[in-house]
């Protein structure tokens, strides 16, 4: 997002925020529910975002007309905080797109975090990356744009049943959506990164040719955390091919360690003779 718009979605998350703080978690989903709803909405009618973000408009104009077509159709919660997005600058009108189903993903977030379960719907998000990443077939079914909604949504259904929150399940549909515009792995991602933020967390990518004993993963999380001022989720991957070592990626850093790495310079040095 551009600076106005990032300004614009700070005061509806603010808003968000402070509401969740006093409701009930099943009040608070059921919100993020309809803002989600709009979300799509506005995803099918480009003339209505338009009209959402258009700067001829003024702010309470443009909330306005947002009450005057959901009014009784979502709850007043929930358009309280949409008229608290719209109401504000909005670079262009995909950026307002993106503004609304943020908006509607840290409710569902906020949420679980009210009921105790955000940590655990973050590992299953990331779990479920996991086994999507292990099986192209899966992995192609479910990323394939050309495939129905419907039947893409009923594969997760059958993954999940029984062995997931329900609002893992609506956070995996939303990156089926292709959530802010990106790939469904991408999307389930930037979910597992989101919910980790809202714990006031940095998201550690570990690949490992065998798997860490607990001991080993506090010991990296616990250096991890010094390391960036901040507490560190570990989210591990064992991939045999790297042979042994580690690879951790922090955001953009990357400290690799690995054997394979090693091999691949020493390959290129002699290449290069």
């Amino acid at each position: 997002m551009q600076a106005a718009s990032r300004e614009s979605y700070k005061v509806a998350a603010d808003r968000l925020d402070a509401y969740a703080r006093g409701a009930e978690p099943s009040a608070v989903a059921s919100t993020a529910d309809d803002i989600l709803s709009v979300a799509a909405l506005l995803r099918r009618e480009p003339r209505l975002r338009r009209a959402l973000s258009d700067p001829a408009r003024s702010g309470s104009d443009r909330a306005g007309l947002l009450g005057e077509m959901l009014r009784g159709k979502i709850s007043a919660d929930a358009l309280d905080l949409l008229a608290s997005l719209v109401s504000g600058r909005w670079s262009a009108p995909s950026q307002l797109l993106d503004g609304v189903e943020r908006l509607g993903i840290e409710a569902l977030l906020a949420s679980a975090d009210k009921a105790g379960e955000l940590g655990e719907v973050e590992d299953e998000l990331f779990r479920f990356g996991q086994v999507v990443s292990g099986s192209p077939e899966l992995s192609n079914a479910l990323s394939d744009p050309m495939a129905p909604a419907a039947q893409r949504a009923t594969l997760v259904d059958q993954l999940l049943a029984d062995k997931a929150r329900p609002i893992t399940g609506y956070l995996v549909g939303a990156a089926l959506g292709g959530f802010g515009g990106r790939s469904f792995t991408g999307a389930l991602t930037r979910l597992v990164e989101l919910a980790a933020d809202r714990r006031d967390r940095q998201v550690a990518y570990v690949t490992v040719a065998a798997p860490l004993s607990d001991e080993e993963e506090r010991r990296l999380g616990a250096r991890l955390s010094e390391m960036y001022g901040r507490e560190v989720s570990v989210k591990q991957t064992v991939n045999p091919d790297v042979l042994g070592g580690v690879s951790v990626r922090v955001g953009s850093d990357l400290y690799d360690g690995t054997v394979l790495r090693r091999l691949n310079e020493t390959r290129n040095a002699l290449a290069k003779r």
